[in-house]
């Protein structure tokens, strides 16, 4: 895509997210629909709702790029030479349960050459506090339309890092594993059970690095936009399942120290 289709792609993200963050704050204080209940997860009516409404707003603007998210997946995505990567509620246990940490994740992804996807523009949106993260590659990234960068903390020592806990066995010890590694090593380890604002929070400097092992594409692809144009360090490894991957970012003074942990 030229710059221009970018700019505009980014427009309708911003438009779509905000309307679905809409949506949350009018339903925050009501009773919840659940769909489906899970030992670790719940899955609301208003996530298929929200992402139904972000769907259709997209289409408005680019009527033939096909949605891959959370709550559906286009089968045109497979084919198609870009994408949207969607989470309608990104933090949805925590937004069930009446703490206002959850987001809107929105990333457009355009097919490289090799067949691979690559993102492009990313939008995470946080309707309770106010701030839209956003970014277009090769530019820096924003918040609220002012430029922002990772943190310079150097040190593990005085580093806040935050872990995401998946759904699975191996995932939760694997995660355990890292708590108990790093507990005693940071200032302090944060879990707040959203990964689309635990980039966003990297991308900005108020956590140093963020891990979670068996996280889904649609969690974090847009916010892995906003660490790299923030001037940071994400990877994503692919994992056994679908769109399942294993995440680490951080604001690439850190490396080091969080490569021991796998």
């Amino acid at each position: 895509m030229k710059t221009n289709e970018l700019k505009q792609a980014l427009k309708a993200a911003v438009t779509a997210a905000e309307a679905s963050g809409k949506l949350m704050r009018l339903h925050r204080r009501r009773t919840k629909k659940v769909n489906e209940a899970l030992h670790h997860d719940i899955k609301l009516e208003l996530d298929v709702r929200s992402q139904k409404l972000i769907t259709r707003t997209l289409a408005k603007a680019f009527p033939k790029i096909p949605v891959l998210g959370e709550e559906g997946i286009d089968a045109k995505v497979e084919a198609a030479p870009a994408r949207w990567v969607v989470d309608p509620i990104d933090g949805t246990v925590n937004y069930a349960y009446g703490i206002p940490h959850a987001c809107v994740s929105i990333a457009l992804q355009i097919r490289q050459p090799n067949g691979t996807f690559r993102t492009d523009v990313g939008v995470v949106y946080d309707p309770f506090v106010g701030d839209l993260w956003t970014a277009i590659r090769g530019t820096r990234t924003k918040l609220n339309g002012t430029p922002i960068a990772v943190s310079k903390r150097k040190k593990l020592e005085e580093a806040i890092v935050s872990l995401g806990f998946a759904k699975n066995d191996e995932s939760l010890d694997a995660t355990i594993a890292h708590f108990a590694a790093l507990t005693r090593r940071v200032r302090k380890l944060r879990i707040m059970g959203s990964a689309a604002l635990a980039f966003a929070y990297v991308a900005d400097g108020r956590f140093d690095a963020y891990l979670e092992r068996g996280v889904r594409l649609w969690d974090v692809a847009a916010g892995a936009l906003l660490v790299e144009c923030a001037g940071g360090i994400h990877g994503c490894e692919d994992l056994p399942g679908e769109h399942r991957v294993r995440v680490t970012c951080h604001n690439g003074r850190l490396a080091s120290s969080l490569a021991q942990l796998r």
